[in-house]
């Protein structure tokens, strides 16, 4: 008993004496540089593992290194919040209760806030949404440029001027990274139409490329250090956007030493060689059309997949390569993933659904506001004391809107809709007719609304103006197909659904007439100069209802400012001036003719006055304007600037915001330099 003690006594004294301690790979240790982690762990890796990397795993996930412990990384749709979750390997829902999120307002609505502010509000709401729902990367946010008001996605984007965009973008995507979420920026590059976006083979000048369509991209690389970038699905000049030498190898990561991920968009890949040798990292979606189709090809059969590694082991693409998409994808990961410091997140909580109604607020635009006659003051804001009836008209007013639209579809926890948030405000003086249909939320196969349905709402919302004091119109878009959606961009300038004439018929019975457009796009007005008060709405989420009805009744005095112009007719737009081949293109090529004037450069270069300008945007009180003085500010040489100080007084009896608004340049083309301060007011 006692040898059997001491033999005991003595292993034990043995394991104390000489412990057995495994040293910590770099890679894991997170105190240590994150390039040294990087190289650490690509030295780690088989050729395979650093392959596998480089291609999705299902239908949002891309594939770690399980032997090393290196996590995969999950994405979700954005950007104006995060998409249900779908089944792995289908495009169908998951069938999951806890994924109801919060929806923010579409982020033309963001740009017509013209706040930093406000987009930083933004961004760190949606990346703690993003982050408690455990995704790594929100593909988001989008920085095309407006060219057209034809295109379908416009309202997924931050307008027509570079400027804007560019200040816009980089709070946004520093608020959201704080949470340890990737920015994924769209979509590179000059993915500015839907029609034929697969293949659309886009042509312009050196300087519309670098001064139009790259500066809020080069912005959100240098200043927002966005951590991937999100490839576009057409070509640019005869090359895919997703392995294109000149925007991936030259631009973005020589010249402006991006240290990212580029991502596909989903089936943006065509090729092997060149996704390896011009700068694609992940490839995601191949064999679908980024929607809804399947196909019969395995994850394994992606480009970048068995073919890359086939060529990698042949010699016909050099190994070089492989180890650059791999550090990339290890460095996302590592500040992603792997990120033990980042925070937990939340989500759909009253905070983001108050950011969602502020926002809402900020961006929402009086376009118009005069006296009905002369006799009267202007519509707006509504008090209600002065109307026993208030009509509300328009599917708009009552539609879900957080549908439809393609991958920016949500699902929310909340949606208040405006016929709801003016029934909170004005009780049941709010009565309501549909006026017209549109159809179920769809991406393809637009429905035929009988013509007996049409007329007879259109009837009795006639009918019910006749009696009302005041009407107020919620109509414009919405986000079926060949409106505001993904995959089709719209097929007319006008209001569908027979709008203008329902429009006409009300006016011709109450001229009372309060218009709230609803839509991610300029539309046309043939109406304009009956309708007394009109506001410029978005698609503004989760609290749209209650943000459009603060303003309607003077809760919130506007100060949204337009983040593109509203041309009066289609063909005063610089893209279609010319022939078809500046839009949309012969179905293989484009042109864009317009060059560098687009936007309010084209309006103001050709002298052709805009419906609605850029920038314009009224307030319920008047500001007065001082003298703008210029003063040089010397920073050593090469940064000296010019600052302009322009004093503004609010002469007005309310508190209002006013954005100041400075363009300079030469005698042809004008820059945007923008400034939003908050004013108090004088009684």
């Amino acid at each position: 008993m006692k040898k059997q003690t001491l033999i005991l006594f003595a292993l034990a004294v043995c394991c104390v004496v000489n412990p057995v301690r495994a040293q910590q790979p770099v890679y894991l240790d997170e105190s240590r540089d994150l390039e040294e982690r990087v190289q650490d762990a690509l030295s780690r890796m088989t050729l395979e593992e650093k392959v596998k990397l480089c291609h999705a795993q299902s239908k949002f996930s891309s594939s770690g290194v399980p032997r090393l412990g290196i996590p995969e990384l999950w994405m979700s749709d954005g950007p104006h919040g995060v998409r249900e979750e779908i089944q792995w390997d289908s495009w169908g829902n998951a069938g999951w209760t806890n994924d109801s999120c919060t929806a923010f307002p579409a982020l033309t609505c963001l740009a017509a806030t013209w706040d930093p502010e406000m987009s930083a509000l933004y961004g760190m709401a949606i990346g703690e949404e993003a982050r408690y729902r455990r995704k790594d990367v929100l593909l988001g946010p989008g920085v095309n440029i407006y060219r057209t008001p034809l295109n379908g996605r416009n309202f997924e984007y931050m307008g027509e001027d570079p400027h804007l965009a560019s200040v816009l973008v980089v709070p946004y995507i520093q608020e959201m990274q704080k949470n340890g979420v990737a920015a994924c920026v769209k979509h590179y590059a000059l993915n500015n139409q839907e029609l034929w976006r697969g293949h659309i083979d886009v042509e312009l000048s050196d300087r519309a490329l670098y001064e139009i369509y790259l500066p809020a991209f080069k912005a959100s690389v240098h200043e927002g250090g966005a951590w991937s970038i999100m490839g576009a699905y057409n070509k640019v000049r005869g090359q895919h956007a997703c392995h294109n030498e000149l925007l991936l190898q030259k631009i973005l990561k020589q010249d402006w030493g991006f240290d990212g991920c580029v991502i596909t968009d989903w089936g943006g890949a065509h090729d092997t060689r060149e996704a390896a040798l011009y700068g694609l990292d992940i490839e995601m979606g191949s064999y679908t059309n980024g929607l809804t189709s399947e196909s019969e090809f395995t994850y394994d059969d992606y480009y970048l997949a068995r073919p890359y590694l086939d060529m990698l082991k042949s010699g016909e693409v050099p190994m070089s390569t492989i180890d650059d998409k791999a550090s990339r994808i290890l460095r996302l990961i590592f500040r992603t993933a792997m990120n033990s410091q980042r925070p937990w997140g939340s989500f759909a909580t009253e905070e983001h659904a108050e950011v969602a109604r502020r926002i809402g607020e900020e961006g929402t635009v009086l376009l118009k506001n005069v006296a009905p006659d002369k006799k009267t003051s202007p519509l707006l804001p509504i008090d209600g004391s002065r109307y026993d009836r208030i009509l509300v008209v328009g599917e708009n007013a009552t539609r879900s809107l957080t549908k439809g639209g393609g991958s920016s579809e949500l699902k929310v926890k909340e949606e208040i809709s405006p016929l709801a948030g003016l029934q909170a405000i004005y009780g049941d003086k709010v009565v309501y007719a549909k006026g017209y249909m549109s159809g179920r939320p769809m991406y393809s196969n637009i429905q035929e609304i009988p013509v007996s349905v049409m007329d007879s709402l259109r009837a009795d919302a006639v009918a019910q103006a006749r009696e009302a004091d005041l009407v107020i119109y919620v109509g414009g878009l919405n986000k079926n197909h060949q409106q505001d959606c993904e995959a089709g961009d719209r097929i007319t300038y006008g209001l569908p659904f027979g709008q203008n004439e329902l429009i006409e018929e009300i006016l011709q019975v109450n001229k009372n007439m309060v218009m709230v457009l609803i839509s991610g796009n300029a539309v046309e007005m043939p109406w304009i100069k009956k309708v007394p008060a009109i506001v410029q709405s978005w698609y503004l989420g989760s609290q749209g209802g209650h943000s459009i009805a603060n303003l309607l009744s003077g809760e919130v005095n506007p100060s949204g400012k337009l983040p593109f112009s509203f041309p009066v007719k289609l063909s005063d737009n610089g893209a279609h001036a010319f022939d078809y081949m500046s839009y949309p293109g012969d179905s293989i090529r484009q042109i864009y003719k317009e060059d560098i004037l687009v936007g309010y450069r084209w309006h103001d270069t050709k002298k052709i006055p805009a419906l609605f300008p850029f920038g314009h945007g009224l307030s319920y009180t008047t500001f007065a304007y001082g003298k703008p003085q210029a003063d040089k500010v010397t920073l050593g040489g090469i940064d000296d600037r010019i600052v302009v100080t322009v004093p503004v007084r609010n002469t007005g009896n309310v508190a209002g915001k006013e954005v100041i608004q400075l363009y300079i340049g030469e005698k042809k083309v004008l820059y945007s330099v923008l400034s939003k301060s908050s004013k108090g007011f004088i009684k």
